[in-house]
């Protein structure tokens, strides 16, 4: 199934999750697609995620809270977490992002969003 908001692509299927995300994310946003989410990981118990960051340009104050409170609901419900970007701060990002997650957390160059599908999805 594939939701498509402002800037947003969510694609669910199964215990794998891909979100495509453009531009700059609001609080607004996570509004829109954490319940998504949420629902995902209460049919499925353990996901997997792929996250595009796609001319993305950071987010809100409202929005990095949000995804604060995201990471530290689902510190154990994520079981691999994919971020594919073409910024050196979207990479340092990633390590960042893995102490709010128990998930294995790897970085992907844009050009290898084929090869971060595939990890995501549970291929080594």
């Amino acid at each position: 199934m594939a939701i498509t908001f402002k800037g947003i692509e969510l694609c669910e299927e199964g215990k794998f999750i891909q979100l495509a995300i453009t531009g700059k994310l609001e609080k607004e946003d996570y509004d829109m697609f954490v319940p998504e989410i949420d629902q995902q990981i209460k049919r499925y118990g353990k996901v997997n995620m792929l996250v595009e960051l796609i001319d993305f340009h950071g987010w809100t104050a409202g929005a990095a809270w949000e995804d604060t409170k995201f990471g530290v609901r689902h510190f154990n419900d994520i079981e691999r977490l994919a971020i594919v970007g073409d910024k050196t701060w979207e990479k340092g990002m990633a390590y960042f992002c893995k102490v709010f997650t128990l998930a294995k957390v790897c970085y992907f160059d844009l050009s290898e969003r084929d090869k971060a599908e595939a990890w995501a999805r549970g291929a080594e």
